[in-house]
């Protein structure tokens, strides 16, 4: 009768012993290969189909925004009770993006104002809205800080007119110039340099004025549409006390491929952006 111990007085007892035993370790360990490698597909299914549910819950919050702010004249017309509304829609998309740090590359480009609390901006599209002459265009930042690590340039462009003198909506360019650099995970600060104003574009009506077509359009006339053409005025942006450029912090408190929400700190205003196309 052979007993299978494993001792050193029974050598080949214990071999046999052994090599009983081995095959079901190897299957067991094979097992476990098996199972571990099905699992890490399931985990990453989960994983996935997550992600899938977080960003379906962002595009709804953004969704929720946009309708607050539609009918609000980008800020100009609100109650109260739409500003509640609105700040509520504005946390509720803030939260899933906290607390990360800016994306430069996203960042960079152009992205079209649809909301504004900020007094500076609301003071023109409240003018444009009293004043019969005056309209107030589109109105973008536009970032350039693409292949920057830690700031850029940002541009205010104001889209504005004086109809029937220039063309209308659009008919000059209010360009406020400033740098930035990134001062923690989500604030940046901005020194402004200067102030433009750019771009006429002079009516028909006005060019008719200055030069009839049924006329000789004479040296001085044509002298005249070309300089209004390129005229272009430059203010430099300085703190009267200091002479120093004026500046201050801006917190983007959300930011992705197609949305932007900034914060004046110091209670400036908020600001709700969207994605534009580049302008020229």
């Amino acid at each position: 009768m052979e007993l299978a111990l494993s001792s050193p007085l029974f050598p080949s007892n214990a071999t046999r012993g052994v090599n009983k035993i081995k095959p079901y370790s190897s299957m067991l360990i094979a097992s476990q290969k098996l199972s571990a490698q099905k699992s890490f597909p399931c985990l990453a299914a989960v994983a996935t189909q997550a992600a899938q549910t977080v960003e379906l819950e962002v595009e709804s919050k953004k969704h929720e925004l946009l309708r607050a702010i539609q009918d609000t004249k980008r800020g100009l017309v609100t109650t109260d009770d739409q500003r509640s509304f609105i700040e509520e829609a504005l946390v509720s998309v803030e939260g899933y993006n906290m607390g990360a740090p800016i994306d430069l590359v996203k960042l960079d480009g152009t992205w079209r104002l649809q909301y504004t609390s900020a007094s500076d901006v609301l003071i023109l599209l409240e003018a444009a809205e009293r004043l019969p002459f005056f309209q107030v265009g589109q109105i973008f930042q536009k970032f350039e800080c693409k292949d920057q690590t830690n700031g850029g340039v940002i541009r205010n462009v104001v889209r504005w007119s004086i109809p029937p003198l220039l063309e209308e909506q659009e008919g000059a360019t209010l360009l406020v110039s400033a740098k930035f650099s990134v001062v923690s995970v989500r604030n940046i600060y901005l020194q402004f340099e200067e102030i433009n104003v750019q771009d006429i574009k002079i009516s028909e009506e006005l060019q008719a004025l200055i030069a009839p077509a049924i006329l000789p359009r004479s040296f001085l006339s044509l002298q005249i549409l070309q300089y209004l053409r390129t005229f272009k005025a430059q203010i430099p942006v300085r703190d009267p006390g200091s002479r120093q450029s004026v500046g201050g912090l801006y917190y983007l408190s959300y930011l992705d491929a197609n949305m932007l929400l900034g914060r004046a700190v110091g209670g400036g205003g908020v600001f709700v952006f969207t994605k534009a196309q580049p302008l020229k």
